[in-house]
């Protein structure tokens, strides 16, 4: 299989992984949740390295599904007070845990490949030549096997926690009468969120992360008012944008991911632009029908 199709295939997987937790962070308002949790996660990769002292851990990993609940609990923390808003106990929270990640890996591990650049932006272009290899068989690109695993566990989580998501997601009142309890499902989707984050920056960086998970999502909302079918459109928006954005940055040659993150905005723009019921343009036609038949009577 050629560099090229291995690079769309990676893209197309990660982008699917993003997009079904994503549909329901749209759903609930907590579109910004996605940018904290995949830039704190940072602080956890580093405290685990700190702690094992190698790259190839999987205390890292850990460590950064634990930040991302961290930061899930510290922004509800200050939201409970009641004296600061969701949005503004995000804006307070993963800040400070990025900053000290940033400041934790240049004072103390300088020489040590953390690359905070690398983190943020990602680079797709490399991830085929990191192969697994399983008894002497090449399986693929690690980020391939790690985005198809992450597309499995979404899937089976969503398909397992359906009708409680969706009841959660819409009346967490009527969830909690029903005899479900909205927190631990709260936590369990932020959880969801962490590994998909975790799993996917490693190739794509945490700004492709959170463009795949809040853009593809909000466009399907504009479409549909039927959550199976969000997903769905979801996941083949975020799909096209992988694609698009790859040729896209072939063309220009400019940064993979930084293309994919454009496309998924472009995506969304035509969109808002061109939904048959809720786009702008639907808008405007049903405003001058309306004026129109105003001015007939």
């Amino acid at each position: 299989m050629s560099v090229q199709i291995e690079v769309q295939l990676i893209a197309v997987v990660i982008a699917a992984a993003c997009a079904i937790p994503g549909v329901f962070l749209v759903l609930r308002r907590m579109a910004m949740m996605s940018d904290a949790i995949s830039h704190t996660v940072l602080f956890g990769i580093v405290i685990g390295f700190f702690i094992t002292q190698d790259l190839g851990s999987p205390w890292l990993f850990v460590g950064a599904v634990l930040t991302g609940v961290l930061t899930v609990s510290l922004v509800e923390l200050l939201n409970r007070t009641q004296l600061v808003k969701q949005d503004a106990a995000i804006g307070l929270v993963f800040p400070v845990l990025f900053s000290l990640a940033v400041i934790l890996i240049s004072t103390f591990a300088g020489n040590i490949h953390l690359d905070t650049d690398a983190v943020i932006m990602g680079e797709l272009a490399y991830a085929p030549f990191d192969r697994v290899v399983w008894f002497g068989v090449d399986m693929g690109p690690r980020a391939l096997v790690v985005g198809i695993a992450l597309v499995l566990l979404n899937l089976a989580f969503v398909t397992l926690l359906y009708k409680e998501l969706k009841l959660a997601t819409f009346d967490a009142g009527l969830a909690a009468a029903a005899g479900f309890v909205p927190g631990l499902l709260h936590y369990a989707l932020m959880g969801l969120v962490s590994v998909t984050a975790v799993g996917a920056f490693d190739a794509v960086g945490s700004i492709l992360v959170v463009a795949l998970m809040i853009a593809p999502p909000s466009a399907a909302y504009l479409l549909t008012d039927r959550l199976p079918r969000m997903i769905g459109l979801s996941v083949l928006i975020g799909a096209g944008s992988g694609i698009a954005g790859y040729w896209l940055a072939r063309w220009l040659d400019v940064s993979i991911a930084g293309s994919m993150a454009t496309m998924s905005g472009v995506f969304f723009a035509l969109v808002l632009l061109f939904a048959p019921e809720r786009g702008l343009v639907a808008q405007a036609r049903r405003r001058r029908t309306l004026a129109h038949a105003r001015v007939q009577t």
